[in-house]
């Protein structure tokens, strides 16, 4: 008779929470700590000040970066990068928002809602200078 609405999950990664592997979730994650290795989020994802995820790959629906991200990202929606961000990485998402004074290295491919790129991309981009392997 009555339609429930399904709840949606929510992780919180304090900021004293150190994580060494892969981390997969279903819903909503907050990162106020240190992640070394691949995250996958069905939901959106919030990297806090004091947040750090470094690995090979990171995915999400929607991130908002305040902290530290060192990988690949793909977002599905709209990737945010604050002032106090810092980003080392390639990524690929719908839309890309980045305040005056967040650092970025890197290389951005969007996307159009359809999940065509706008542009063709490289198969391979050129090596970053100053950037160690």
């Amino acid at each position: 008779m009555f339609k429930r609405e399904p709840i949606r999950s929510f992780t919180y990664l304090s900021a004293t929470t150190e994580i060494q592997g892969t981390v997969n979730v279903e819903g909503d994650l907050r990162v106020d700590g240190i992640v070394h290795g691949t995250v996958e989020v069905k939901g959106d994802l919030e990297i806090s000040k004091t947040g750090l995820i470094e690995g090979a790959q990171l995915r999400a629906t929607n991130i908002v970066s305040h902290g530290v991200i060192k990988a690949k990202v793909i977002v599905e929606g709209q990737l945010t990068l604050t002032r106090t961000a810092r980003l080392e990485g390639d990524v690929t998402a719908h839309a890309i928002d980045i305040e005056a004074g967040a650092l970025y290295v890197g290389h951005i491919a969007t996307q159009n809602s359809d999940g065509v790129k706008a542009l063709p991309m490289p198969t391979q981009y050129p090596k970053l200078v100053g950037q160690e392997d």
